[in-house]
């Protein structure tokens, strides 16, 4: 769980899990799946589907988050395709 910050900030890709810190001592963080990029190089902000909500919201990434590239058994990058956006039902 190593947070992608290479010099020049946070990176994700679709697919990615953006964990957030919780707001205050012993309350719970969320996390979601990255389900939109608004730039090509992976820079914020993100489309994210949360986790508790199934929500899908425009998301700026604060200090105390940070991305989980989810990858295959062998550790490689999953599949970066694009894929459709679709809201929750």
């Amino acid at each position: 769980m190593n947070p992608d910050t290479t010099g020049s900030g946070i990176h994700a890709h679709l697919g990615d899990q953006v964990v957030v810190g919780g707001p205050t001592v012993g309350k719970p963080g969320r996390d979601g799946e990255v389900v939109g990029l608004h730039h090509d190089d992976g820079t914020p902000p993100y489309d994210i589907r949360w986790s508790d909500t199934g929500r899908v919201t425009l998301y700026f990434p604060g200090p105390d988050a940070h991305v989980r590239h989810l990858g295959d058994a062998e550790g490689k990058p999953a599949d970066r395709g694009t894929r459709p956006h679709t809201s929750p039902k």
